[in-house]
């Protein structure tokens, strides 16, 4: 179904390599790629931690990990059993000073080295700084680095500028896995590989665009750092941003990784100032068995949103009348990610009914099922009269691509394989972190300065009532299912 291309021989250094990201998402997308061999046998990676451990226990932690991600079929284990043997573990503090010279020793200096920080930011400084004075910082690495990206524009600049006093831009990877999503990237191609849609795709032709990410799960696990971000910080300005980003941009002229970037970064310095009545915030109450926000947060008194609905305008040629609605949020009915461009109506319709004139929707699924639909009218069938009804179009990944989908569409798996590839056209660039930083603080600024507090909404439901009233001229939110 797919053709599987090799990155070339790199050794990896992995820290915070015992933390839950590593062991639910890297390590199990770095075994996948090397179960299809598109990681090469000659590669290794360099487990980095504070815990006293040997290899063998390492490996052991990793064995697990893997199962629990996804369980190895039938002659993969042997495949198993090989990978591990290809990871070492270093014990030692990422702040401090010993143990660091055997990891320099490490490396081999003829393949491609790669320093994953799998940990928080607040420890950035004294990693890179470690990896100076020991002389592991060379001009063909890379450095990958999680989200946060900063909780302000102020603190997001510090961390660019950590960074950028020791890498060049083009060795930095931010990652943010929702790009490596097959059906994010297929916004792309849907829009600029096909006729069809590009003439359509402006305020003439589409009345509105709902961007909708929502968890069923509470923030109960997280809840030290959900506290102190909340949804604008922690989904809006990353992960919504970035779709409304490759929704709304302008065609660049090459699919290279600045010429994407540049129009990304061209939405986001186009998005209009915000006014209180276009935010909605939320948190989660008990209902229905399940806890409430303040419950999972183990505290007595939060004003952190755990839902927000936002109204954006993009002050813009394309975009100038057509509204972008974002929400996302914890504790809501169905887990679902889903970027809806609603088309306008026919101006008339010849078959009377004002009712009859129906938006076209096209529908990208993220998850839970990756998938593509377009909602068009047509004739119901059988006799009895013109009777029109919606229909979608439907392009399920897995039942029209098969099976192998399984392994095709792992965000972290791809995203790591273009940082060894040293494509960052899916990694975001030092001035577009920035600039959605300086909107976003705009953002939170309109309801601080007026000290509303977030609506309480049950948990298990679609959301505050008040995130209906965003949706003027008889416009609704997509369900949520």
């Amino acid at each position: 179904m797919y053709k599987i291309i090799p990155v070339p021989p790199f050794d990896i250094i992995l820290f915070g390599a015992t933390g839950d990201l590593a062991r639910r998402e890297i390590l199990p997308a770095l075994f996948r790629g090397f179960s299809v061999r598109q990681v090469p046998e000659d590669f290794r990676l360099a487990g980095v931690a504070r815990a006293e451990m040997s290899d063998d226990e390492f490996r052991a932690l990793c064995r697990d990990s893997i199962r629990s991600a996804q369980e190895p079929q039938a002659g993969e284990q042997e495949v198993l059993e090989k990978f591990l043997r290809k990871l070492s573990y270093f014990p030692l503090d990422a702040t401090g000073g010993a143990g660091w010279d055997r990891l320099a020793a490490w490396p081999r200096p003829d393949k491609i080295l790669t320093f994953y920080l799998s940990v928080g930011p607040s420890v950035f400084e004294q990693i890179i700084d470690n990896l100076k004075h020991n002389n592991m910082v060379r001009p063909d690495c890379r450095i990958v680095v999680e989200k946060p990206f900063g909780q302000d524009l102020p603190s997001s600049q510090a961390l660019n500028g950590i960074l950028a006093g020791s890498f060049n831009e083009s060795q930095i990877f931010r990652i943010d896995h929702y790009l490596g999503k097959e059906t994010v990237q297929n916004l792309m191609a849907l829009r600029f590989a096909n006729v069809l849609f590009e003439p359509l795709w402006n305020w003439q032709h589409v009345e509105h665009v709902q961007i909708t990410v929502s968890e069923s799960i509470g923030v109960k696990g997280r809840q030290g750092y959900y506290d102190a971000a909340g949804g604008m910080r922690d989904m809006v300005q990353n992960h919504l941003m970035q779709l409304l980003c490759l929704v709304a941009m302008e065609p660049p002229a090459r699919f290279e990784a600045d010429a994407v970037r540049d129009e990304k970064l061209k939405v986001i310095k186009a998005l209009r100032d915000m006014s209180s009545r276009d935010i909605v915030r939320g948190q989660y109450g008990a209902a229905a068995g399940m806890a409430s926000y303040l419950e999972d947060s183990e505290t007595t008194y939060s004003e952190t949103e755990s839902f927000i609905a936002l109204k954006c305008r993009i002050g813009n040629m394309r975009w100038g009348q057509t509204p972008f609605y974002l929400r996302t949020g914890k504790r809501l009915k169905a887990r679902m990610s889903e970027v809806a461009v609603v088309f306008k109506r026919l101006p008339h319709s010849i078959f009377g009914l004002r009712d009859q004139r129906r938006n076209n929707i096209l529908a990208v699924r993220l998850q839970p099922d990756e998938g593509i639909t377009l909602q068009v009218t047509i004739k119901e069938p059988g006799p009895g009269g013109m009777r029109l009804i919606e229909v979608p179009l439907d392009m399920s990944f897995a039942e029209s691509l098969g099976p192998e989908i399984g392994t095709m569409t792992n965000a972290y798996e791809r995203l790591i394989m273009d940082v060894i590839r040293g494509n960052q056209t899916l990694f975001m660039r030092n001035d577009e972190i920035e600039a959605a930083w300086r909107w976003t603080d705009q953002v939170i600024a309109c309801w601080s300065e007026e000290g509303s507090r977030p609506e309480i909404y049950a948990a298990g439901s679609e959301g505050p009532s008040a995130a209906a009233a965003l949706m003027d001229y008889g416009r609704q939110w997509r369900v949520i299912e």
